[in-house]
């Protein structure tokens, strides 16, 4: 008679025991459902924030593209505007050597004019 109450016992603590342990596992899924639906939200919520994050990077980006074309213009007009310059200094140069080759005739002959008219005043005296 012991034994068998003893296999009762045994059997109905077996049985509460798959009581518990079913009402664990639903809890236990509940529980993990809950945990993965957490997850996914903050995996949403990551998403939506990189995708945020990458749409401001690249409306910065393309500002930037704009600016570096502009600046790109703006080199390209430098770069025109250096090579008028050059061209006008150039010129200038030209210019002056034939300003210095005319003055250097002048003096020649301003100075043959007055050594003619030092002559002239020489002979008179």
């Amino acid at each position: 008679m012991k034994q068998l109450s003893v296999n009762r016992n045994t059997q109905t603590g077996k049985a509460k025991n798959n009581l518990n342990s079913t009402n664990k596992g639903t809890l236990s899924l509940e529980a993990r459902i809950s945990r993965l639906e957490s997850i996914v939200g903050q995996i949403g919520e990551a998403v939506l924030a990189t995708t945020e994050t990458i749409d401001r990077l690249g409306k910065r980006v393309d500002a930037l593209a704009v600016q570096v074309q502009h600046q790109g213009h703006q080199v390209q007009q430098q770069g025109y505007q250096l090579f008028a310059l050059s061209d006008a200094v150039q010129t200038l140069a030209e210019n002056q050597n034939e300003s210095l080759a005319e003055l250097g005739q002048l003096t020649e002959t301003l100075q043959r004019l007055a050594a003619a008219i030092e002559a002239q005043q020489k002979s008179v005296s």
